[in-house]
């Protein structure tokens, strides 16, 4: 037997347990008969559920919520519906065992200061089911947010639709979807917190739509609950399915986060999305722009440097170049590709969408993220992005390091080619500043992808091309080994490329044994914020025009 834990790691005396089966991963656990609301399971980290009240008192701040209307909002039996018992009746005992009118409440408060509208779902007045008044109370949440100019938190716990509403219950999907998209069209924050459990037209609907999705360990979330999965389909279901480590796996969540640090984490996403003032950073002039100024290498010399696992990465500069980072995880559909990474970061109290590849820092980690090739997924999750910073007004900043697109089976099957002309396509249209940095590897189509940008720049010892040396080598020379020769040939190196216009200008490293991530973090920081100062004084539509042109003139 294992037990069931606090997340600050206290356990509970003998005294105030009993067992329970956790509803997660099916092993008997503990249950505290007195309330622990941060309990949770210590195999697979599933939290106890709480009700909608106690969900407020443990993410707002303190005297903060301020109720709506939902008091007067009117639960109707329009179907006089009748199983085992009147309809009426189960909403009265609801209302008795709850204290809640209906399933859902909405008002206003505050996170770490920040004001916002939350509305959370009660699980416990009849499974937390959405029929008309649910629909009314998040929908309600969603006007009062657009009306205030607010961000949205939906806290979501479902079994799906309320049967006993019939068709009435089904329209409730369409109705908050379409009070959903009114926010993303205002350019509104919307986060959903997904609890255990949301399913049915709860996440067929509004819970999955928000900007950011995060859950906490051991929800179960789906559209259809395993039981019917698993009758329909006759198979016995996978370890942890519709966990929200599995959504997170599949690329479907940006983070799941334990109950005790959920405040600190939504702090964080409200603060990142509002805006602030841009620091004065007041630094010189960094990038080079006369290619004759630039340090002179053989292009094979170059390649090798580029290649270095000494070399730092997106992450790296994330932590050290960039005064916070919050990484979102997922492109919706499929996966959440380690080989690319991305997420709100701040520069010099500038908000920015920070996207790049990510090959690790050594070999177990280079394994785990495909050495920085991302699949469909990866370029898929970095179009989200561009979205979500276009949505919020937030330059994109692209960090540049992989050899190419994972070429396998799989990424072929998914659609690697289509995943980044799409790429490639919108973010030539994105009505924000962009600026992208080759910063090792710039291989092929899987580099340009994130190289459509305002600003191109590229670190001294980094390399862009249209194909590896090894790869032009074989097909045109008919030998690998003549890699040398076609590195030269191609004109790959900074001062090249800067030179052909390819770049608009060349960070300068230091000549130093290996790559030195505080010199190099310091400079792109500088050459970022010399270039946002820039471009963030056009308007967005002259930004794109002038991109246009930009790549227009290529081959001309």
């Amino acid at each position: 037997m294992t037990e069931l834990i606090d997340a600050v790691g206290r356990s509970g005396s003998d005294q105030e347990i009993t067992w329970m089966k956790c509803p997660s991963c099916g092993e008997y656990q503990y249950k505290p008969q007195l309330e622990r609301n941060l309990r949770v399971c210590a195999r697979c980290g599933h939290h106890l559920r709480i009700g909608a009240r106690r969900r407020l008192e443990l993410l707002l701040d303190e005297g903060s919520w301020a109720p709506g209307d939902f008091e007067n909002i009117e639960t109707r039996d329009v179907l006089e519906f009748r199983d085992h018992k009147p309809y009426r009746q189960r909403i009265e005992q609801a209302r008795a065992k709850t204290g809640e009118r209906d399933a859902a409440i909405f008002g206003a408060g505050t996170i770490d200061g920040t004001p916002l509208v939350a509305a959370v779902m009660e699980f416990g007045f009849m499974g937390g089911s959405m029929g008309a008044a649910v629909g009314e109370a998040i929908t309600r949440a969603a006007e009062f947010a657009l009306e205030q100019r607010l961000p949205l938190l939906l806290g979501c716990a479902s079994g799906g639709a309320r049967m006993q509403e019939g068709s009435i219950s089904l329209m409730q999907m369409a109705k908050t979807s379409q009070a959903i998209a009114r926010m993303h069209e205002e350019g509104l924050l919307v986060v959903c917190l997904l609890t255990d459990p949301t399913f049915g037209g709860v996440t067929a609907s509004f819970a999955m739509l928000g900007d950011v999705l995060v859950a906490e360990p051991g929800a179960l979330i789906g559209f259809a609950g395993p039981g019917v999965i698993r009758e329909t389909i006759g198979e016995d279901l996978p370890p942890g399915f519709q966990t929200a480590e599995f959504l997170l796996e599949h690329g479907l969540l940006d983070a799941v986060v334990p109950r005790a640090q959920l405040r600190s984490y939504l702090a964080k996403v409200f603060a990142a999305h509002t805006a602030g003032s841009p620091e004065e950073l007041r630094v010189p002039p960094v990038a080079i722009t006369d290619p004759a100024a630039v340090n002179a290498r053989p292009a094979a010399e170059t390649v090798k440097i580029a290649r270095e696992r000494e070399r730092p990465t997106t992450l790296s500069f994330a932590a050290v170049a960039f005064d916070s980072f919050l990484e979102l995880r997922g492109d919706r559909m499929f996966a959440d590709s380690a080989a690319l990474v991305g997420g709100v970061a701040t520069l010099g109290g500038r908000t920015v969408m920070l996207i790049g590849h990510e090959k690790g820092s050594d070999t177990k980690e280079s394994i785990a993220r495909n050495f920085g090739m991302p699949e469909p997924e990866g370029y898929r999750k970095a179009l989200r992005l561009m979205r979500h910073a276009a949505k919020f007004g937030m330059p994109i900043i692209t960090l540049i390091d992989t050899p190419g697109a994972y070429p396998g089976v799989g990424a072929e099957e998914r659609g690697q080619a289509g995943a980044i002309a799409q790429a490639i396509m919108e973010s030539s249209r994105l009505a924000v500043p962009i600026v992208a940095v080759v910063t090792g590897e710039g291989g092929s189509g899987g580099a340009l992808a994130l190289g459509v940008a305002d600003t191109v720049l590229m670190f001294e010892n980094s390399y862009y091309s249209v194909i590896s040396p090894e790869g032009c080598a074989a097909i045109l020379w008919g030998s690998r080994s003549a890699a040398s020769e076609a590195a030269q040939a191609l004109k790959i190196t900074a001062a090249e490329l800067l030179r052909l216009g390819v770049v608009d200008g060349v960070i300068p490293e230091p000549d130093a044994a290996g790559p030195d991530i505080v010199t190099m973090a310091a400079d792109l920081r500088a050459a970022l914020a010399n270039a946002l100062d820039r471009l963030c004084a056009v308007p967005g539509p002259d930004l794109v025009d002038a991109r246009y042109r930009k790549f227009r003139e290529f081959g001309s």
